[in-house]
């Protein structure tokens, strides 16, 4: 089984719906859906899709073959919002029970019976304290609430953007960023809070190698220097750890400021 998450950072303009800027580039391609083809996962989970189904062209909801299962922004609109596809069905949740997080559309949950998968966009802190302090809120709270399913189906699968670098590692200037929302020590407290509940950074399991990112600033070509943050992860119970074949990144792959990141179980 292939799962891939990635912040697409606007459905509307990675699907070609609306036209995207990229420096003095102009395009209109269906880049998703291209790399859906291309890649042929059994699921995938988009982040920041910034719009609910009715501002979606109909041709564009979902690519051939899959089921959909949005959650948008009720609060803002073209703000946040997740979508899965997903070639198997599955009983889907879309709120975790506290309205100032749930009208945000930061939240899918589906149930594949053999697991529980959650695709989830954290929120970014860099507005100012009141949304570090939401942020962190919203960790404890969907991290509690995920404690208590796991009593009923112990496999359990947390996607996204995780809005924070772990360890130095996970970033090229650490030192520079010490004091920014993302990688503040107490965001960081939270990574390791996650692993204390018993739950493996799968792509550190296999790659304990440095300049491996997810993210780079749109600004000063970042992306062309790897100059970057891994802020993506895929988080899984640690009774899964034995059925984890690979996980990896895709850097190269363009349509965001973020790259694919890659899970596969057998």
């Amino acid at each position: 089984m292939k799962i891939i998450s990635w912040n697409i950072n606007g459905y509307r303009a990675i699907t070609g719906q609306n036209v995207k800027k990229k420096y003095d580039t102009f395009s209109n391609d269906n880049k998703l859906f291209e790399y859906i083809e291309k890649e042929n996962p059994d699921i995938i989970c988009l982040q920041e899709t910034k719009a609910s189904i009715e501002q979606i062209s109909p041709e564009l909801v979902a690519p051939n073959g899959y089921n959909h299962y949005y959650h948008s922004c009720r609060s803002k609109k073209g703000y946040s919002g997740v979508v899965i596809f997903s070639k198997k069905e599955a009983i889907f949740n879309l709120n975790i029970g506290e309205e100032k997080f749930d009208c945000e559309g930061r939240i899918i949950e589906l149930d594949f019976g053999e697991f529980t998968l959650y695709n989830v966009y954290f929120p970014n802190g860099t507005s100012g304290d009141h949304r570090v302090e939401y942020k962190l809120e919203f960790y404890d709270f969907l991290f509690n609430y995920i404690e208590k399913k796991k009593v009923s189906n112990p496999n359990i699968i947390i996607c996204g953007d995780y809005n924070i670098a772990h360890n130095e590692i996970d970033l090229a200037r650490p030192k520079e960023n010490i004091g920014i929302s993302g990688f503040l020590p107490k965001e960081r407290i939270k990574m390791d809070w996650i692993e204390n509940l018993g739950y493996i950074d799968t792509f550190r399991h296999f790659n304990k190698e440095p300049n491996n990112y997810t993210w780079w600033s749109q600004r000063g070509r970042a992306r062309e220097q790897n100059v970057g943050w891994r802020i993506d992860y895929f988080f899984t119970s640690n009774n899964l750890v034995s059925k984890i074949k690979s996980s990896y990144h895709q850097p190269n792959q363009e349509g965001s400021d973020h790259c694919t990141i890659i899970l596969e179980l057998i």
